[in-house]
C-alpha cells in the first residue's frame, strides 16, 4: 500500500478503530508507539501488550539503558510496512498488539522500583494479555518473574547475554543487574534444570543448575542445532524469554552497557529465534539497549527486530492453538 492511499490520516497509534492492521505512515514522524501500534492502557480485547521500562539504576559499567525503550520504539518504525520475513503470518493483523506506555516509577526512590514494576506486570496479565517489556538494564527480569510466576510457578528461562547473571547476592534490598537470576532460582521463580543460558562468554564458576550453550559453542555447533537442543530442553513448559542485547557481538550492538567480545551475530540469533517457533512462550524482555554509546542507532534497530521476534514467538503459539 503506499502511503497516499492510507488516507490523510497519521499518528494511527492515536486514531487507529482497534488494534489490529499496519500503519503505513512515515517513518521519521508520527508518534513513537512500538511498531505504530495503539496507546492505550485499556486492555480490554488485548492479546499482547508492550511496555516500556527506562530503569537503569542497577548497572556495573555504563548506565544509558533508561534511554532504551525510546530508541527501540523509534527503530521499530522501520518493521511495520512488511509483515515480519519468514513467519508467514502477520501478528499485527491477526493480534491485538498495543503499547501500553511506560511503567511509571520515581527515579529518586530507587527501592520502591521493584515492587512498582511487579505490579505494572501484574495489571497486564490480570487482564489477560502477555507483555514484553522494553528495558532498561537486566535488573528489571527479576520483578517481572515474580509477576509470571504468581500466574504460571516456575518457569523456564531462555536468556540470551553475555553473562550469566547468577553472582550470589543474598541481599534482599540490593538491585543489580548481574545478580537477578540468582535471586530468580533462590525465590523459586525458574526452574535451571529446564532453563537455557545462549551466548555466555564471561566467566561464573556457579551455574546453579542452569543449561549454558555459549558463544563458542554456538558458533561451532550453528544456530539451528543449537536451537533443536533449546527446544529439547524447554519442552512445554511456561517460557520467560530474556534478551540482553550484549548478547550480540559488539560489532552488531555496541551501544550497551559491557560489551564483551566473541559474541553472537544478528545472523545468529535470528536463526535461533525463528527455529524456537511453538515453545510455551508466556513473555519477555529485550534489555541493555543504551543508545548514548551508539550514535549510528544500529544497537537500537537490533532490539527492535528482537522485540518483534519474540512477538511472533507469543503469537505463534496462540495462533496454533
Amino acid at each position: 500500500m503506499a502511503l497516499e492511499d492510507a488516507g490523510h490520516e497519521v499518528d494511527t497509534a492515536l486514531t487507529r478503530d482497534g488494534h489490529r492492521g499496519r500503519s503505513y505512515e512515515n517513518t521519521f514522524g508520527g508518534t513513537l508507539s512500538f511498531l505504530r501500534r495503539s496507546y492505550t492502557k485499556d486492555l480490554a480485547g488485548v492479546d499482547l501488550a508492550i511496555t516500556g521500562v527506562p530503569f537503569d539504576q542497577a548497572v556495573t559499567n555504563r548506565s544509558g539503558a533508561r534511554l532504551g525503550p525510546r530508541a527501540i520504539r523509534e527503530a521499530s518504525a522501520l518493521q511495520v510496512f512488511d509483515p515480519p520475513y519468514g513467519w508467514g503470518f502477520d501478528p499485527l493483523e491477526e493480534f491485538a498488539i498495543v503499547d501500553y506506555g511506560d511503567v511509571a516509577f520515581d527515579y529518586a526512590r530507587v527501592p520502591d522500583f521493584p515492587a512498582a514494576l511487579t505490579g505494572h506486570l501484574r495489571t497486564i496479565l490480570a487482564s489477560g494479555a502477555g507483555c514484553i517489556a522494553l528495558g532498561g538494564d537486566h535488573s528489571i527480569s527479576l520483578p517481572i518473574l515474580r509477576a509470571y510466576a504468581e500466574r504460571h510457578g516456575p518457569l523456564s528461562l531462555l536468556q540470551f547475554d553475555a553473562h550469566t547473571d547468577t553472582w550470589a547476592d543474598d541481599n534482599p534490598l540490593r538491585i543489580d543487574h548481574g545478580t537477578m537470576f540468582y535471586k530468580a532460582v533462590k525465590e523459586g521463580l525458574v526452574d535451571p534444570a529446564r532453563s537455557v543460558q545462549v551466548g555466555i562468554r564471561t566467566e561464573n564458576p556457579d551455574t546453579l543448575g542452569f543449561h549454558i550453550f555459549d558463544a563458542r559453542y554456538v558458533h561451532e555447533a550453528g544456530s539451528a542445532a543449537t536451537a533443536l537442543k533449546i527446544r529439547d530442553i524447554l519442552g512445554d513448559n511456561p517460557v520467560y524469554l530474556s534478551f540482553d542485547i550484549d548478547g550480540l557481538d559488539p560489532a552488531f550492538a555496541p551501544g550497551t552497557g559491557t560489551p564483551v567480545w566473541g559474541g553472537l551475530s544478528s545472523a545468529q540469533a535470528a536463526i535461533m529465534l525463528r527455529d524456537l517457533a511453538g515453545i510455551n512462550l508466556v513473555g519477555g524482555d529485550v534489555v541493555e539497549v543504551s543508545p548514548p554509546f551508539d550514535p549510528t542507532g544500529a544497537t537500537a534497530i537490533a532490539g527492535a527486530h528482537v522485540a518483534m521476534e519474540l512477538v511472533c514467538l507469543y503469537c505463534w503459539r496462540r495462533r496454533a492453538g
